[in-house]
């Protein structure tokens, strides 16, 4: 998954804030509910991006190998508060000067991966969790016009093989995409979400 020039420092910024705006919007009654994420109520997904956030914080910072920044949080009472967190701690690690020069160790995708690149996939990955978040409350998603160009360039990117897609990956096999389709639902398609099955309620 590749696309050069591209600050995905400040795209993973927005992404992540949207992220964050969605989550803080649930209520007690919602962390019990599906979501697109086949298998996970709402909280186990926000503790997935909790730990998802921390692990790339400390990637970030040359501590990607060490397996405990990559755990789920084992108090998850307070999903809203937790996720803010770690959210602040990704954010704050990936605007160090020369964050996207440095070489991130992902375990979960099998080694180490330029910056750059590592960035571009935790971008993606919040622009598609900060769906699944508003899809599982009924409630639309944000994204600038630029923010969602750019995250449909790194989703066509994404390698499409049956053997890295499915239970287990980030993503499902991709879907097909209709003509006239607008940019995010392309997005999620190529990833393998049907959002259809999810629609905004009220």
């Amino acid at each position: 998954m590749t696309v050069t020039g591209t600050d995905f420092v400040e795209l993973d910024r927005i992404a992540v804030q949207e992220a964050v705006r969605v989550v803080d919007l649930a209520t007690p009654a919602d962390w019990t509910r599906d979501t697109p994420c086949a298998g996970w109520d709402l909280r186990r997904l926000v503790a997935h991006m909790t730990a998802q956030h921390f692990g790339f914080a400390a990637a970030a910072r040359g501590a990607g190998r060490r397996p405990e920044h990559w755990r789920d949080p084992e108090d998850m009472s307070e999903p809203a508060r937790t996720h803010r967190s770690a959210a602040a701690s990704v954010l704050a690690a990936f605007a160090e000067p020369g964050v996207q020069g440095r070489e991130f160790t992902l375990p979960e995708l099998g080694g180490d991966f330029p910056g750059d690149r590592a960035v571009s996939f935790h971008f993606i990955d919040y622009v598609v969790h900060a769906w699944d978040v508003a899809a599982t409350l009924g409630i639309p998603v944000r994204f600038p016009a630029h923010v969602l160009a750019a995250a449909r360039a790194v989703a066509r990117a994404v390698p499409a093989d049956p053997a890295r897609r499915g239970p287990g990956f980030a993503f499902a096999p991709p879907l097909t995409v209709a003509e006239g389709s607008g940019t995010l639902e392309e997005i999620l398609r190529v990833l393998g979400r049907g959002p259809e099955r999810w629609p905004v309620r009220g």
